[in-house]
């Protein structure tokens, strides 16, 4: 591996395949504090291996293009794709990813297996981050949602989706509501007693298992430690986990970002 190559797939706050001659702590650095084009918010991105190729993407062309300035500064965005990246990258290419704040500091996180006995719930609030934005509410759990969404015959999916999961318990929700209808509601953009009506309306009508909530997905307001799971690639009959790290493990390890997450 020649280590000035890097390959990065953005896959928020853009779409974006990209070489780069810098490792990724100094590419997470760049692109929220060292470019026009991005200021604040989250930035989530993989680093692909180098040798991956796809007939769809001009990576050689890239690779032969990546040269350091002038001055000696490495090279640090040559742009490939902006335009159903993720739909021509394989899984199997995917390295790790790295979780951003606006400052450039991250989580490092690493794919594994899914777990299939990781608490369950009667409902989850999914995270749809790419290509398509939503929020929605739903029955399936983590996993049985990759084929849902990725399904060709599914019109508000597409053949592969990057989403999480936020962190949220239907019974307890319920409870603080009828408590106190004015509660501050923890999911951004969402009046609490929408996000009643949308339950109610999942629970009362048989073989309704998916409720949109918001033609939006608020990532950029939600913090680390309000996700739950992890992130998940998935396309219809394959899937790709990212764990996330506990909030312990991200303060021992990644100190920078625990105090701003």
């Amino acid at each position: 591996m020649n280590e000035d190559k890097h390959l990065y797939m953005v896959v928020h706050p853009n779409h974006a395949l990209i070489a780069s001659q810098l490792d990724p702590e100094r590419f997470a650095k760049h692109y929220t504090q060292g470019s026009t084009r991005y200021f604040e918010g989250r930035l989530i991105f993989v680093e692909l291996d180098p040798d991956f190729r796809h007939p769809y993407f001009h990576i050689d062309k890239a690779y032969e293009e990546l040269k350091a300035h002038e001055d000696g500064r490495p090279k640090a965005t040559k742009f490939i794709s902006s335009y159903r990246t993720m739909e021509h990258v394989d899984f199997s290419a995917l390295g790790d990813l790295y979780y951003c704040n606006s400052l450039g500091d991250y989580v490092n996180l690493k794919a594994a297996d899914y777990d299939p006995k990781m608490r369950g719930d009667e409902m989850r609030i999914i995270l749809e981050i790419n290509p398509i934005k939503m929020m929605v509410l739903t029955k399936y759990n983590f996993l049985q949602y990759a084929d849902y969404i990725t399904d060709p015959d599914m019109p508000k999916g597409a053949p592969k989706m990057f989403y999480a999961q936020l962190e949220f318990n239907v019974d307890d929700f319920l409870k603080e509501f009828q408590e106190n209808p004015f509660i501050r509601c923890f999911v951004p953009g969402i009046h609490p007693a929408r996000l009643r009506e949308a339950i109610l309306e999942v629970r009362s009508k048989p073989g309704k298992n998916v409720k949109g909530l918001s033609l939006d997905c608020p990532v950029d307001r939600i913090s680390y430690k309000f996700l739950r799971h992890g992130f998940m690639f998935a396309s219809h009959g394959n899937a790709k986990f990212y764990p996330l790290l506990s909030v312990e493990d991200v303060e021992r390890n990644y100190y920078k970002f625990w105090k701003n997450m």
